[in-house]
């Protein structure tokens, strides 16, 4: 039988002191993320936060995971790393916030075939950044570093957020009547959706992302992190009768906004009253896309979406206005007669 020399986990590929290494270097981030609700810090098998009953008589728990998909392979082409994990944090916060609560906590999941420390670290830090902007605490997650499972330079990430909401004032739809009005709140651009296609449009079109879009580097633009809503929505709620929300991610404009509108009911949207921002042009026009098309990929320049009674529109624009949020009245909830599709589009 043939002797072998001794085998060390660092000799299949897998680095316990890089991976140590990280963990430091993220701490002083996370450290800003955390909130009154959290016992303990990063190192355990498990985080703990307590539900804040002084707050909350009937907490509810929502939760929501997700990635930031092929967006990943943009930020490794371009070796941006500091930004994409705030798309991973708007993802899922922004989601949570649909049905109200306030989003709590938030842990990670990073995996690459072999760590490099500074781009990890500047993923996490992103991270970070996003829960603080988002008032939620980042209180863990995991660093996987797997051998021949990633090509080189390759790392996936996907994240978990939990978040409260009182159950009396939870949003889930019952709300919306025919004859309240649809707000739409801007994006930062495609957010975390779509970039199957997009990277396909700039393959295609043999561009260097190094391209002007109205005077702004394409790979700037494509780049943009998902503008997170949670504070600024969350400070409007107790002031406004809102009625439901939505996050406008894959599905775009037409499948989204949908989903939390109750049967019998439909949309009339008017695409009209707020601008077509440069990217999505660049898109339709460079990718030879339809229209009905970029409507269901893209948010087409709406990241989230508001409900509510006419006689509240104003007040609520001026508040997203104020809060340096573009924000425009974009349609009606009618009734959906039948024959007809949903969610109609001019």
């Amino acid at each position: 039988m043939a002797t072998y020399p001794p085998l060390t986990y660092r000799d299949a590929g897998v680095d316990i002191d890089a991976g140590a290494s990280l963990v430091e270097r993220i701490k002083p981030a996370v450290r800003k993320t955390m909130r009154p609700e959290v016992l303990g810090g990063l190192g355990g098998f498990g985080a703990s936060v307590r539900v804040p009953l002084e707050r909350f008589r009937e907490p509810v728990m929502v939760s929501g995971t997700d990635g930031v998909g092929t967006k990943l392979k943009l930020a490794q082409t371009l070796g941006r790393h500091d930004t994409i994990g705030i798309d991973l944090v708007g993802m899922c916060v922004n989601d949570v916030l649909v049905q109200g609560a306030e989003p709590i906590f938030f842990l990670d999941y990073f995996a690459t075939g072999k760590l490099d420390v500074d781009v990890a670290a500047a993923v996490v830090n992103g991270i970070a950044r996003g829960c603080e902007l988002s008032g939620c605490a980042l209180v863990g997650g995991e660093t996987a570093e797997m051998p021949d499972m990633y090509a080189p330079g390759d790392y996936d990430l996907a994240g978990f957020c939990v978040g409260l909401v009182e159950r009396s004032k939870m949003l889930d739809g019952c709300l919306v009547q025919a004859g309240q009005r649809i707000v739409g709140i801007g994006s930062s651009g495609p957010h975390s959706n779509g970039y199957s296609l997009i990277r396909r449009v700039v393959a295609r079109a043999e561009v260097d992302l190094n391209l002007l879009v109205s005077g702004v580097p394409l790979g700037d633009l494509l780049m943009a992190p998902t503008r997170l809503y949670a504070k600024p929505i969350l400070s409007m709620l107790p002031y406004l009768p809102i009625a439901a929300m939505a996050h406008i991610t894959g599905g775009g404009i037409t499948e989204n906004i949908i989903r939390v509108v109750p049967e019998g009911l439909g949309l009339q949207i008017d695409t009209r009253v707020w601008p077509e921002p440069p990217v999505f042009a660049w898109l339709k026009k460079a990718g030879n896309i339809a229209q009905s098309e970029m409507w269901r990929t893209f948010n087409c320049g709406i990241g989230f979406v508001l409900i509510l009674p006419e006689a509240q529109v104003a007040d609520a624009i001026s508040r997203l206005r104020q809060m340096d949020l573009p924000a425009w009245d974009i349609g009606e909830v009618v009734v959906h007669e039948a024959g007809t599709e949903r969610v109609q589009i001019q």
